[in-house]
This record gives structure tokens, C-alpha cells and sequence, in this order.
């Protein structure tokens, strides 16, 4: 008997939040493998804002999914079987175009090892040594070149990556302030990360949070959120002020466009405003583990994984991103992983 594999496929463009219907669970046959093809057990689908824009039909860094198409996702997992020279039965692997499905056919050429960790679970290499771990660090090293006593403010701070980025800012000297949703957001920033202060945009107004926490005014931002948030931190930049744009949550289920900033800032404050993608820094992930892992195995940088169960449930898990419902980095695990 052949097996089966369940996909997600695109069957319209959602309108807001992703409704039922607009993604449609499928089941089809496994096909055979050719030379040099592998098949891939999925074991995690990392779920992230950029899934949701890639449903639109609009111009990005990468096509739109197409309806009737599998949809795409960042994805870990194991060879289950190999016509490859370069991959075997039980090799970890990240498929370079995953999709939301049990199973892949991926070409040897479209896979990409990936090494466990020591000392590390295996969601490690999704959440603060992949994707997420990437932005954060080069988003502050890189985009940000944050400096000792310079104040930084991040919004979206207890999601997988503005917490890494707080912590990654806090090794460079800088003042870190987060703006999260909820006292044990807020908390677990303060008291657990080390940041130097939190707002809490669900309880108290951030721009006067801001003036209370940052006399002195905001020397960087790392945006991930966009919309009135961004706002209240755009009014507070100091001159010559930089601003890494990672996100802007706020508009990927936007029915209308959020509001946008007084864009005169820019000349009058000398801003230096940069956006950014992972893509764009993942030939230097070397340089990124190399400091990150001392600071992981010291206990200096902590990090979070929410793993919902099941690949039926992902659409549910995907609008977590958009409620705030969820802690850190978050995954489905699709399948269980092989002993190590």
C-alpha cells in the first residue's frame, strides 16, 4: 500500500484572518522516487507571519502561493527513503521549499543537512539557531549596529524574534525596553530576559509608557509591528536614530492599511530607516552560531518554542500569531522525531 499524504492547498485568498475554507486539507498518493530524489517525513512546520502574506496576491520578496498550490512553510525532517548519494535514511534535513504536508519529494539539491545542537532539542534549529535566531541577531549586529548605552525599543518583544533580539541587543551594552501584550509578557521580558523595561500596549498608552521610560527619546528600533505602535516609537526617535523594519504584523490580516508615520521625521531627525530579510544574511549563519551558542550554553540568551500538535490543526495554530495567543517561536509538530 502506498503512502498517503496529507496537504494543505490554497483555495482562495483569505479576506482578514484566515477562515475556514480558504485553506482545504487534501490527501494524495506519495509519488515514487527518481535518481537523486528524496523523501522527507516532515517532523516540524515553523509558522510565521510571512505565511500569511504570501497568501495575498501581492508583489513580495517571493511569489504568492498559488490557488490550488500546497501551501508553503519553512519545514524540518527526517529521510524516510533516498535514490541520493548525498542523503540518507535518518538524515535531519530542511527541504529549501517546504510546504504544509506529511510528506515531501524533494530533489538532493533542494535539501540541506541539519546538525543537532549539542545539548539542544531539535526545535532549536527553528527557532534561535534557524530563521529566527538569524533575524534577530543581524537585525541588532548588522542592520542596527546597536552600541553600548544606546536605547533600543522592540515591539512584538516576547515573540521568537523580537526576545532574541532584546537579549542579542542587552550582550551589546544597549538599554532594551519591549513592548508586548499582557503582564506575563511583560514580566517574563523583565524578569526572565533581562530587559530593562517593558510596556504593556494592552493596559497602558505606549507613547506615554515611552516619555516615562525613555526621557532621553529612542536611539533604535526594531520593528516588527507596524500601525499606531510603530507610531507612538517613530514620535520618540532622536536624530540620527535607526530603525530595522523586520515586520509589520499589524497589516497582514488588514482589510484597510494601518496608519502610517509622519515621514518628514526622516529628513528632519536624519533617520536612518532600513528594511530587511533573513534571506539576505543566511550564507553568514556561521557567524551568528559562533557567538550565539556560547551565549545560549551560558544561559545568557533564552528562548521559547510553542509546539502545537498535528498538521490539521495548522491553520488554527498560524492565526495564534495574530491573537497574541502563544509564546515564542511557534511550530506544529506534524509527525514524532526518530531517536536521536
Amino acid at each position: 500500500m502506498s503512502l498517503r499524504n496529507r496537504q494543505w492547498v490554497l483555495r482562495q485568498r483569505p479576506q482578514g484572518l484566515i477562515q475556514d475554507g480558504d485553506l482545504e486539507l487534501i490527501e494524495t498518493p506519495v509519488p515514487d522516487l527518481k535518481d537523486a530524489e528524496v523523501l522527507v517525513r516532515t517532523l516540524y512546520l515553523s509558522l510565521d507571519p510571512t505565511n500569511r502574506t504570501w497568501m495575498n496576491d501581492s508583489q513580495g520578496y517571493l511569489p504568492p502561493v498559488g490557488l490550488g498550490e500546497v501551501m508553503r512553510g519553512l519545514t524540518l525532517g527526517v529521510v524516510e527513503q533516498s535514490k541520493s548519494e548525498r542523503f540518507k535514511e535518518g538524515d535531519i534535513v530542511t527541504p529549501l521549499s517546504g510546504g504544509w504536508a506529511d510528506y515531501a519529494v524533494v530533489h538532493e539539491q533542494g535539501l540541506r543537512p541539519v546538525h543537532r545542537a549539542p545539548g539542544l532539542p531539535l526545535t532549536a534549529n527553528l527557532s534561535v539557531l534557524g530563521m529566527t535566531g538569524l533575524t534577530a541577531y543581524f537585525g541588532v549586529t548588522d542592520v542596527l549596529k546597536a552600541k553600548a548605552g544606546e536605547t533600543l525599543v522592540i515591539s512584538a518583544a516576547a515573540g521568537a524574534v523580537g526576545s532574541i533580539a532584546g537579549q542579542v541587543a542587552k550582550q551589546r551594552g544597549a538599554r532594551v525596553i519591549g513592548i508586548a501584550g499582557g503582564p506575563d509578557k511583560c514580566r517574563w521580558l523583565t524578569e526572565d530576559l533581562g530587559f530593562d523595561a517593558a510596556v504593556d500596549y494592552k493596559n497602558e498608552d505606549v507613547g506615554e509608557a515611552l516619555d516615562r521610560l525613555a526621557p532621553n527619546g529612542v536611539d533604535l528600533n526594531f520593528e516588527n509591528v507596524g500601525g499606531d505602535i510603530m507610531i507612538a516609537v517613530w514620535n520618540r526617535l532622536n536624530v540620527h536614530a535607526r530603525m530595522a523594519v523586520c515586520g509589520l504584523i499589524s497589516s497582514y490580516n488588514a482589510t484597510r492599511m494601518p496608519p502610517s508615520p509622519n515621514f518628514s521625521r526622516i529628513i528632519t531627525h536624519r533617520l536612518n530607516v532600513q528594511g530587511f530579510l533573513v534571506l539576505d544574511y543566511a550564507h553568514r549563519a556561521r557567524e551568528m552560531v559562533e557567538e550565539m551558542g556560547p551565549w545560549l550554553a551560558d544561559g545568557k540568551v533564552k528562548w521559547k518554542v510553542h509546539v502545537d500538535d498535528g498538521l490539521e490543526g495548522a491553520v488554527t495554530s498560524l492565526n495564534r500569531l495574530f491573537t497574541g495567543d502563544h509564546d515564542g517561536k511557534l511550530l506544529v509538530r506534524v509527525s514524532e522525531e526518530p531517536a536521536a
